[in-house]
């Protein structure tokens, strides 16, 4: 499956799943705002997640998917199956003993991450806290048959797989509401039983591949150890990503009641082009150039991250740029309402502008890691990723002093460009990336499509300012109107400028085999 096609897949499903998440976000802002419920539950959510990122989707995708997708491409399916399976058993005895050691501990864990948190909100935070922390079991495990699935070229349900996650918690916020509660409990509850379903779902779409996985006694075989070894430097790499989210949570902890949930909802509206295009593309990538490398084909795998690093580009400059112009107006229309207020919502759009800046930075990141992953190399990234927390660290113990919690978000986006360049500038020492000369036409071209749109989004944004502040439905309408004439604006520059061609993007889409 080409690039564009597995990207699109991924993107797509990422993109459902992103809707839902933002209809989900609706009604936990209406339900739970910004208050101390609201904060506690965000940092119960963040433990699961912190530890699923350093040792399940982070760091085992990255020693995973090459070596499963090598010995695919070297030794066939059973091979590859039997390495699978005893990457499960082994998987599954350590997270069950991790969990079980994280309930005992968790009001310990808590003063760490949460450090400024009074005692109400303290041991609301715990209870909550374990009643999620079983999400991680399943959710790594999702993370091994996802890796899987996309080594086979199977992107689609590994991709859909987060939009139960949102299900679960739509649901739980409709009973919040259909009985006039506000009890976290609800939504704790919904985590855990949504990592289940995802899964079970899994699972069987795992089965239905042809490649149903067995479980058999836990032993360290020597795929097993060399998955391992490859991990250790990556599990360092994910905890110093997962470190700067810790630190900048427990940092704002120490901030007046609603830092924590500002930051949460300006990241979650973030994460929609990071997800959709970021994600997407990287999914793609690291199986792609895993083969290409693994046979021999440098060029194969230098295109490959050359039209990476093209789509990405093409996508997240403009989003960025939209996101930090109009932050205002897309919080009010999409939060601003129940318990969510204006104050709520300016403190949230002032977030959202700082972490725009970051985001074509961190997209680029999931495209630049893999040049280092599809290798073998786990050991580069760490270092890069250490010296971009000590950044982030400095920058959010000085900025917040004088911007709250907007200070936090801020460093977050020097952080990253500090991660992305850094990469960047090692792949062309190592000579492992240059840009070809298909890319050094395209990016100035995007970046003039992208000011074009930025123009008319700041001309049209004073035109309509009325309607954005007025009543909700003028402030839907009016910011759909935004949303698309840049939409509109970029797609005909980019045009215009040669930069995408529809009917080749088609062909590539829908023409390429599977």
């Amino acid at each position: 499956m080409g690039l564009l096609r597995a990207a699109a897949t991924v993107g797509s499903y990422t993109l459902v799943s992103r809707v839902l998440g933002f209809a989900r976000d609706i009604l936990m802002a209406a339900t739970i705002g910004a208050g101390p419920v609201a904060d506690a539950f965000f940092v119960a959510l963040r433990l699961p997640n912190l530890f699923r990122s350093l040792f399940a989707e982070g760091a085992f995708s990255a020693a995973f998917v090459p070596l499963f997708a090598g010995a695919n491409a070297e030794s066939g399916e059973r091979a590859a199956r039997l390495f699978a399976e005893e990457a499960l058993s082994v998987l599954l005895s350590a997270l069950l003993g991790f969990v079980f050691l994280g309930e005992i501990f968790m009001p310990a864990v808590m003063r760490v991450i949460a450090p400024g948190f009074a005692s109400a909100k303290f041991a609301l935070a715990v209870e909550l806290g374990r009643i999620t922390f079983p999400y991680l079991l399943f959710i790594a495990l999702v993370a091994l048959a996802a890796g899987v699935l996309n080594s086979l070229d199977r992107f689609a349900a590994a991709a859909a797989t987060p939009i139960l996650l949102n299900v679960f918690l739509i649901a739980a916020l409709f009973a919040m509401h259909r009985f006039h509660v506000a009890d976290g409990r609800f939504l704790a509850w919904a985590v855990t039983a949504a990592g289940v379903a995802q899964f079970l779902w899994l699972y069987s779409c795992v089965a239905q591949a042809g490649m149903a996985l067995r479980l058999p006694r836990p032993r360290l075989s020597p795929e097993v150890r060399h998955t391992l070894k490859r991990m250790a430097p990556a599990i360092v790499g994910a905890g110093v990503t997962q470190l700067n989210l810790v630190i900048s949570t427990a940092l704002a902890s120490l901030l007046p009641t609603g830092a924590i949930s500002y930051l949460y909802y300006a990241d979650r509206l973030n994460q929609l082009p990071l997800g959709v295009v970021g994600v997407a593309v990287g999914t793609a990538i690291l199986p792609a150039m895993s083969r290409q490398i693994r046979l021999g084909d440098n060029e194969g795998a230098l295109s490959t991250q050359n039209r990476g690093l093209e789509l990405a580009l093409l996508l997240t400059l403009p989003a960025a740029l939209a996101l930090a112009l109009l932050s205002r107006p897309i919080v009010a229309a999409l939060f601003e309402r129940g318990a969510f207020g204006p104050h709520a919502a300016a403190a949230t759009a002032a977030a959202l502008s700082a972490y725009a800046g970051g985001l074509p930075a961190f997209v680029l990141i999931r495209i630049l890691a893999p040049g280092f992953f599809a290798r073998g190399d786990t050991k580069t990234p760490v270092r890069v990723a250490i010296a971009a927390m000590l950044v982030n660290l400095t920058l959010t113990l000085v900025l917040m002093q004088f911007l709250a919690h907007v200070g936090v978000a801020l460093a977050t986006s020097v952080a990253g460009w500090v991660n992305a360049l850094a990469l960047f500038a090692l792949l062309r020492r190592h000579g492992h990336l240059h840009l070809d000369r298909r890319t050094q036409k395209s990016l100035p071209r995007i970046a003039v499509s992208t000011l074009g749109m930025a123009l008319v989004l700041a001309l049209l944004k004073e035109v309509l300012a009325s309607a954005l502040e007025g009543r909700e439905v003028a402030r839907l309408a009016a910011l759909a109107g935004l949303v698309g004439a840049g939409l509109v604006t970029f797609a005909a520059l980019a045009f215009l400028l040669g930069v995408a061609d529809p009917r080749n993007a088609l062909r590539r889409l829908f023409r390429e085999p599977a």
